[in-house]
């Protein structure tokens, strides 16, 4: 599963093949969550309250470039690395 951002601690990576709808996961420490890419919403697991602020508001920056990834994976292609949150 490739790392394609990572900022504060926070990794952001993407499965090749993976399930619908358009998503991925965020980890933190011993904490993951699977985020939709369309809404911007929590789909399963958990991070700590400003963890997952991070992430949405980094996501919402990047949320083109992240479906695009998203179609990469789905064709077993590389996705590109995103800019960090700064």
């Amino acid at each position: 599963m490739p790392t394609i951002s990572n900022f504060y601690g926070i990794l952001i990576q993407m499965y090749w093949k993976d399930n619908q709808p358009p998503h991925f996961h965020a980890i933190y420490g011993s904490f993951e969550a699977l985020i939709d890419i369309n809404n911007l919403s929590v789909l399963n697991g958990k991070l700590p309250r400003r963890a997952i602020e991070l992430v949405l508001d980094w996501a919402e920056l990047h949320q083109q470039e992240l479906l695009d990834n998203w179609n990469l994976c789905r064709n077993n292609q590389t996705p590109n690395m995103i800019l960090p949150l700064q």
